[in-house]
């Protein structure tokens, strides 16, 4: 069944518009009576069409309930710019996995530029596409937030928000499995770029209350530690 996301939910209605619409009603080829899903506020909204024209599809409701796919542990990412679009495929894999929140942040031994005010508008918008895309496709109740790109210093204050924070340091920490995870609470996880981080950064993380976290003898690239480690969160938060 098609599934899109809407942030209105009319009474017992759902009035879609714009592309959403345009891709109902031209792409899929849908008519009136076809059942359709909504998703909105961790919601399903299981709805036939009852209306729709070239730039509007009316949907009644039939069922509302919650969604099951979402996780019980909230996992915001924190990801420091790697080269090229490398960035793409973390945020889709990332909202593929679960996460609830991807931050992108700049950091000391980025080997990318940090993006201009312009572009990084630019890309961020690209970004959230790609949750949205990613969040239709894995049957996820949310899109995840992209949010606005940080500093080092914002990123590591902006962590506090969680309960557990883990930092991924090359040099050594704590295992996953001691890091007190479960499914009720809300983790903060951050990861470098290619060239990882400073020994003062990860000082600054750990005075800020993230604990150091040691992922095994062999390096893993930027893009895969992030999808590694969110996947052996969900796993001990009872959620993979």
């Amino acid at each position: 069944m098609p599934r899109f996301f809407t942030a209105e939910v009319n009474g017992d209605k759902i009035i879609t518009t714009g592309e959403d619409a345009r891709h109902i009603g031209y792409s899929l080829r849908m008519k009136i009576g076809d059942e359709i899903t909504f998703c909105s506020g961790g919601f399903e909204y299981i709805c036939k069409i009852e209306e729709m024209n070239g730039s509007e599809v009316v949907s009644g409701i039939v069922e509302k309930r919650p969604t099951e796919s979402e996780p019980t542990v909230f996992l915001t990412l924190y990801q420091a710019y790697p080269k090229s679009d490398k960035l793409e495929l973390i945020v889709q894999k990332a909202t593929e996995l679960g996460v609830s929140r991807i931050v992108p942040f700049t950091s000391k031994r980025c080997v990318a530029k940090p993006p201009t005010e312009k572009s990084g508008t630019k890309r961020t918008e690209r970004l959230r596409k790609i949750a949205m895309e990613a969040a239709k496709q894995s049957g996820r109740g949310i899109i995840p937030e992209v949010a606005e790109p940080m500093t080092f210093r914002e990123a590591v204050e902006d962590m506090k928000r969680s309960e557990i924070r883990l930092f991924c340091y090359e040099n050594g920490g704590i295992r996953l499995n001691d890091a007190g995870i479960d499914g009720e609470k809300s983790v903060a996880l951050m990861v470098g770029s290619e060239g990882g981080f400073d020994r003062d950064e990860a000082e600054l993380a750990e005075q800020s209350g993230a604990q150091l976290i040691w992922l095994g003898k062999r390096i893993l690239r930027c893009e895969t530690c992030p999808i590694a480690v969110s996947a052996v969160v969900m796993n001990l938060s009872g959620n993979l």
